[in-house]
């Protein structure tokens, strides 16, 4: 019997390296420092938060899980079954159910208090890490800036003609955050309007 070499088909993706490059080391050293730092900053955030911030995250934690759906259905299920008269031998002693329904009322009142909770506290981490990432991508627009003027100074020293590019004076230019936050309110209320 003659065996066949079958020849992989034309259309399938060339199976390409899995291992990923190699990172140069220096970045693997800051992207080490950058991790950890932020790991540290979680832990001391979670470790300051208080008591009843934690309380109130534990429950929502538990309150967006699929066992507190478990839970409900078993026991409201239950309930029902009880209250509809669908088990023989027991009484219902909610047979319009308005039990069941002030007891969801009230437990509806007090999950959602404790979802707002946790929302604030959410809020107010990520309004510390949208100052930070302003304030980075500000330095960054700066030194970017700042490197430009200097490829600018070099490329004029070196006699290189840059008089086709108008837009680089205006790149040297540091921008001002206000100015650009004023903008941008001026174009809503235009757009609104």
């Amino acid at each position: 019997m003659r065996h066949t070499k079958t020849e992989p088909s034309r259309s399938a993706a060339p199976a390409g390296p899995t291992v990923p490059p190699p990172d140069p080391a220096n970045l693997a050293s800051v992207l080490s420092r950058n991790i950890g730092a932020l790991q540290a900053r979680r832990r001391d955030e979670e470790r300051k938060a208080s008591r009843q911030e934690k309380i109130a995250e534990a429950i929502t934690r538990f309150t967006g899980s699929m066992a507190f759906v478990y839970i409900h259905v078993g026991v409201f299920g239950l309930w029902i079954a009880l209250n509809a008269g669908l088990v023989p031998g027991i009484k219902p002693w909610d047979p319009t159910f308005v039990i069941l329904a002030t007891e969801a009322s009230v437990e509806a009142i007090f999950l959602s208090t404790f979802v707002l909770i946790s929302q604030n506290r959410a809020a107010v981490l990520a309004d510390k890490r949208a100052d930070l990432d302003l304030q980075i991508n500000l330095l960054a627009e700066h030194e970017i800036t700042r490197l430009l003027t200097l490829t600018v100074a070099i490329a004029t020293k070196l006699g290189v003609d840059l008089s086709g590019q108008p837009e680089l004076k205006e790149l040297e230019r540091d921008v001002a955050p206000e100015a650009v936050l004023n903008e941008i309110e001026d174009a809503s209320e235009d757009a609104s309007a």
